[in-house]
């Protein structure tokens, strides 16, 4: 007998493409991406490697970067708060807190001593020089 799909994944796969505001309204102005929707483009451009992430929304003390073994590493942190008030009296708040990861495999080793990172207008840009690598050395056969 063949298996049914589950309930959810079915209704997950029917909506997944329809934009929220016309399923329910957020609560926040700009959810949390969730890490798949971090867009990340990787370049090469000589000896190094850049990459653009998209990570609206965050500041730029919340966000972590790290590489290990090839693999580069996203990391952002969102707390947001939202305050309507009228005369010191809190008429509506919202909050909104969540974290975020990425990672991805880079095609070159990186020198991460040499690396750069800014971060404007939502956009992360990394300039990841490749590691130096060692001439080609010829072994004699004794």
């Amino acid at each position: 007998m063949a298996k049914l799909p589950a309930r959810r994944s079915l209704f997950d796969e029917l909506f997944q493409d329809f934009p929220l505001g016309y399923s329910i309204a957020p609560l926040h102005g700009d959810p949390l991406p969730a890490p798949s929707k971090i867009k990340i483009d990787v370049k090469e451009n000589g000896d190094t490697l850049i990459v653009h992430a998209e990570v609206p929304g965050v500041r730029k003390d919340d966000l972590d970067i790290s590489v290990d073994n090839n693999v580069l590493t996203i990391s952002a942190e969102v707390s947001q708060y939202d305050a309507d008030q009228e005369n010191d009296k809190v008429i509506h708040s919202e909050r909104y807190y969540g974290a975020v990861q990425r990672s991805i495999s880079l095609p070159a080793e990186v020198s991460i001593e040499d690396a750069t990172a800014r971060y404007e207008d939502g956009i992360l840009v990394l300039e990841l020089p490749k590691a130096a690598q060692e001439a080609k050395k010829k072994i004699a056969v004794g």
